[in-house]
This record gives structure tokens, C-alpha cells and sequence, in this order.
């Protein structure tokens, strides 16, 4: 896999995006809402 695709993979996780939702203050319940529709609308369909 090359470099590109993986430091993508790794930025846009959806786990990745959670924790900087939760550090950037957003609440636990609307920061989890949030990642589960962007994995199943966007990471899944793109970079899994």
C-alpha cells in the first residue's frame, strides 16, 4: 500500500475524526452521530 494511502487512511478514520471532534469539545452522544454517518457515507465507500 503506499505511503499516500495510508497516512489518508490514518487522518480520516473514523476513530481518528472522533477523538478530535471530542477534543475540539463536541458532545460524546452528537461526536459518535457524527462518525457513524461519515463512515457509512464516506470512509467505507472511498479509502476501506
Amino acid at each position: 500500500m503506499n505511503y499516500m494511502r495510508c497516512q489518508l487512511q490514518h487522518l480520516l478514520n473514523p476513530l481518528h475524526i472522533y477523538c478530535r471532534l471530542q477534543q475540539a469539545g463536541l458532545a460524546e452522544p452528537l461526536a459518535r452521530r457524527l462518525c457513524d454517518a461519515y463512515e457509512r457515507s464516506v470512509y467505507r465507500r472511498i479509502l476501506a
